[in-house]
């Protein structure tokens, strides 16, 4: 109904490339970490890191359902750290460059990023501004040719590996939104470094990064479009990133429990399998009639997307639901593991440790109602 041939053999190549390349290293990148200039450089051959962006900067061209299948067969990895790491290449940190950028950075930055050979990330959290973006204090001053910028960013995703990174900065002290300018930084320059590896619960092979900037000079044509309509750029790429969390849920929730029945109509207690638990199966249902929910939102959205529709309301609505069930399904799945859910070894317990993110990155479940909320009227 929603996908024609040509996207189920596109399905079938992003499939095979989970299942070879991906799944069976994510235990060995858990613990190291993911190599993504190797990793990238192969998507970028076989046209993943592009999907609808212009052939003329080596993009594919393909429409919102393709990449909604792209992201679906994400949601098939073996633990969210990769899926968030390739979301963060291609719906995070190069859709401003996209749609506002010249053709200099797209050139520069965008191009190399489509074809894996260079890594990107989004740089606009910082210690004292997560969720509340208008709050980031690092600045950039026009000097000459070139801006000048000061401060700090933190949880940045890709953060040790980045080539280069879309940054959000102060470019005026006046009061409101039009005050802010999107910047590609390449991470060569001088004065940029990498203060700290961060240490997270979860998302274990992704890298997450505390990133400082002393005095470093980024040249003036690295500006993307206006320089005070950077926050206006960047909330319009959050709808691109919180996009990404939808399709990967149902898929996720769906696989976590398909291997959580397997277990329990395994596990024999009081001479039962466990899986004969009315109360158990019950909850499963549950959960499986809101992950059908949570799909026919999403290709709601995308119908909406297609036809040039602003679907920020219904964006935020999915997020909210998708990091809730999300929560509901990793954890109440863990339960039904017992003791062994409690175990590293299980990937019960990768999904448990990961998912729990989704409530607080990318724009907290209470952020997103109150976007909800303003549009509503309330």
């Amino acid at each position: 109904m929603y996908f024609n041939e040509t996207h189920e053999a596109f399905r079938a190549s992003v499939k095979r490339f989970v299942d070879r390349e991906i799944n069976p290293n994510m235990e060995a990148w858990e613990a190291e970490g993911v190599p993504l200039h190797e990793l990238f450089r192969k998507m970028g051959d076989l046209g993943f890191l592009g999907i609808r962006y212009d052939p003329r900067w080596g993009g594919q061209g393909l429409d919102y359902w393709f990449e909604t299948v792209f992201i679906e067969e994400l949601g098939h990895v073996w633990g969210w750290g990769l899926p968030v790491a390739i979301m963060v290449q291609t719906n995070m940190a190069t859709p401003a460059i996209d749609m506002f950028g010249s053709d200099f950075l797209k050139e520069r930055y965008l191009k190399p990023a489509i074809a894996g050979e260079k890594v990107a990330a989004i740089a606009v959290t910082e210690p004292g501004a997560g969720s509340d973006v208008a709050a980031l204090s690092t600045r950039a001053v026009r000097d000459g040719d070139a801006y000048v910028i000061n401060g700090s960013k933190t949880f940045i995703t890709n953060g040790c590996q980045a080539d280069f990174l879309t940054l959000l900065a102060r470019t005026s002290n006046d009061p409101g939104h039009h005050s802010y300018g999107l910047f590609v930084v390449p991470t060569d320059l001088h004065g940029f470094s990498v203060s700290k590896k961060l240490d997270k619960v979860g998302l274990r092979s992704s890298d997450t990064a505390e990133l400082f900037f002393d005095n470093v000079r980024v040249p003036a044509v690295n500006l993307i479009g206006n320089e005070r309509e950077g926050f206006i750029y960047q909330m319009q790429q959050f709808q691109h990133e919180r996009f990404t969390i939808l399709p990967i849920t149902y898929i996720a929730c769906r696989d976590i429990i398909d291997m959580t029945v397997t277990y329990i109509k395994q596990r024999i207690v009081f001479g039962k399998p466990l899986s004969t638990k009315q109360v158990l199966r019950h909850r499963l249902v549950e959960w499986l009639a809101e992950i059908e929910s949570l799909r026919h939102l999403t290709y709601h959205v995308v119908r909406m997307k297609t036809a040039g529709l602003d679907a920020t309301r219904e964006i935020s609505m999915g997020k909210l639901l998708a990091a809730q069930l999300l929560n509901k399904v990793a954890s109440g799945c863990l339960q039904m593991f017992g003791g062994m859910g409690f175990m590293n070894e299980t990937l019960i317990s990768r999904h448990f440790r990961d998912t729990r993110v989704m409530s607080i990155a990318g724009g907290a479940d209470e952020v997103m109602k109150d976007i909800v909320a303003r549009m509503e009227g309330f």
